[in-house]
């Protein structure tokens, strides 16, 4: 029951770490990467819609993004859904691509995106802790009923507590990557 628990732990904890890298991947360095752009939402008759499934996006050069939309009459809506976003970027088009250039990042900028990758990596933190919360609940609540003796109510809240830990490790870990990247010049 407890080696349950733990599992299920993992497995929570570990969706929220990859949720995290998924939103830094989406956090703009000095690189363009087409991962900035792809699942932003594009109003697509209605629907937002993910821009990956509407449109190629390449790199040509370092510093830019190329937008080919697999149907030429979603051109205008990918432009609104781009000036609309958060990226601070001008789509510029000549009526078939749109090209996205990256100008080089402030320091200012550099540090506004350190704060949010910040702030990302606390939201993470505070998910995997209401996941041991919920299941030191669990835990609590077996041996009330009986399930299981004190000791294992005991050695699996350490168990849980020690992943935890690891978890919200890996969480720096990942966050200090990314810092790192957004402030290489």
């Amino acid at each position: 029951m407890i080696k349950d628990t733990l599992r299920e732990a993992l497995e929570r904890m570990q969706s929220a770490i990859n949720m995290l890298e998924d939103d830094l991947s989406a956090i703009r360095t000095g690189r363009a990467s087409p991962a900035l752009v792809e699942r932003l939402p594009v109003d697509y008759y209605g629907t937002n819609t993910p821009m990956i499934q509407l449109a190629s996006v390449s790199v040509p050069e370092p510093r830019q993004l190329l937008i080919r939309p697999f149907d030429p009459a979603t051109l205008k809506d990918i432009e609104r859904a781009i000036l609309s976003s958060d990226i601070g970027l001008t789509p510029n088009s000549d009526g078939k691509v749109i090209r996205l250039n990256l100008p080089q990042l402030t320091e200012e900028r550099r540090k506004d995106l350190v704060r949010m990758v910040n702030n990302r990596m606390e939201e993470t933190k505070v998910s995997i802790r209401n996941v041991r919360r919920d299941l030191i609940r669990n835990i609590r609540e077996f041996e009330k009923e009986g399930l299981i003796s004190e000791d294992d109510q005991e050695r699996g809240e350490k168990e849980l507590q020690e992943l935890t830990d690891k978890m919200n490790n890996k969480v720096d870990e990942v966050g200090e990557r990314k810092e790192k990247e957004i402030l290489e010049v």
